[in-house]
């Protein structure tokens, strides 16, 4: 009888215990968070624009293959950005979700498949430095171990569903939360083109009072709306425009080019009764492609003697123009999303007072775009 009440009493204990660690457990900083990013976009993931502190214990730290140091609200905005410019894996970090201390990813214990929502994943990946840490972790929460080999797998194959859950909710909810926000008590001269990055965006709104005082999840649905949902809602409508859609990905670098419209290229094919395109995130990228399209994968049938237009948006006006007839500014201070840029425009007048406001060094024509000259570019020459 002593043993059956004691056992009851420990059962209830755990029950008791459980929920309340379950209930204590949190994703964001409860001691002062380490942020590594550069200026005002430091407090926000490059990726998806989510706030780093308040998800601090799902936080990844990696470097681009450019050297730019990056973290991330989660592993999955880790491997979209490992998709899209490669990052060194090797030196990846991760905060550990008990101590909160920044520790190596490849020696870690990923806790996955736990109790507790994942971050921009419907799977929960946590890292701790001990394994008994991870398995205390996983008495209450549940969950099996993995290394972080296993857990970016598992954010690889998830990624296109995770997204697409993403984005039902952007579009149901945050979109129209964040347009109500913006046509009420913001600045409507708010340019995106402006920004690399959605965490720049926030940042300005933020630092150059582009808005009223917005909490989190304010600031939060404005940047999603302005980032995506603005361009989205107009692409459908907007006339002499590249138009892009949401899962075009450039074949030489793999970002996501709807992301960066003022720089949007594309290169249409036509064969066997059939026409299709590819998109660029700049000139540069679609040059590359159009002197070597095998050179980036199985594209045959991309041969100079099937395309039937080329398209590249004219950096004053944002419209599409005929790519074998515009005028390009090499050289400049301006850089878009791969670097150094062959700047567009429709007219050589305007191309020639681009050159002179922003240092341009030369000012070509598209039968004048040598292939050797183009590489020289990413090596700021």
């Amino acid at each position: 009888m002593y043993l059956k009440k004691l056992n009851i009493f420990i059962f209830i204990l755990f029950v008791f215990v459980s929920s309340l660690f379950s209930q204590e457990f949190m994703k964001s900083a409860t001691s002062k968070p380490i942020l590594v990013q550069d200026g005002n976009s430091k407090y926000w993931c490059p990726v998806c624009g989510n706030d780093l502190i308040r998800y601090y214990r799902t936080n990844h730290i990696s470097n681009l293959k450019n050297g730019t140091k990056r973290q991330y609200c989660s592993l999955h905005c880790l491997v979209v950005d490992m998709n899209n410019y490669g990052i060194d894996l090797d030196s990846t970090k991760v905060i550990d979700a008990k101590t909160q201390k920044v520790i190596d990813a490849n020696s870690a214990y990923y806790v996955v498949k736990s109790r507790i929502s994942g971050t921009m994943s419907k799977v929960s990946k946590l890292a701790f430095q001990s394994k008994k840490d991870a398995d205390d972790f996983i008495k209450i929460y549940r969950g099996k171990i993995v290394d972080f080999n296993t857990a970016l797998q598992m954010a690889q194959e998830t990624l296109k569903s995770d997204n697409r859950i993403q984005k039902k909710l952007k579009i149901k909810k945050l979109y129209k939360i964040g347009k109500r926000i913006f046509e009420n008590v913001c600045d409507q001269n708010i340019d995106t083109d402006d920004y690399l990055e959605i965490n720049e965006l926030k940042g300005d709104i933020v630092n150059e009072r582009l808005c009223k005082p917005l909490n989190s999840k304010q600031l939060h649905a404005l940047a999603l709306y302005l980032w995506e949902g603005k361009n989205l809602a107009n692409s459908d409508i907007e006339q002499n425009k590249v138009v892009v859609t949401t899962d075009e990905k450039c074949p030489v670098c793999g970002m996501f080019t709807y992301k960066y419209p003022k720089w949007a290229a594309q290169i249409f094919y036509k064969h066997d009764n059939h026409e299709h395109h590819y998109s660029f995130d700049g000139v540069k990228d679609m040059m590359k492609f159009y002197f070597n399209p095998m050179a980036w994968g199985d594209y045959k049938n991309s041969v100079k003697k099937n395309i039937s237009k080329i398209l590249v948006t004219d950096y004053y006006s944002q419209k599409a123009i005929d790519a074998t007839k515009a005028y390009y500014v090499i050289g400049s201070d301006i850089y878009g999303p791969m670097g150094n840029e062959l700047i567009p425009f429709e007219n050589k007048d305007d191309a020639k007072t681009f050159k002179s406001d922003h240092r341009g060094t030369n000012i070509i024509e598209f039968k004048d775009i040598i292939e050797d000259e183009v590489y020289k570019l990413d090596t700021g020459q």
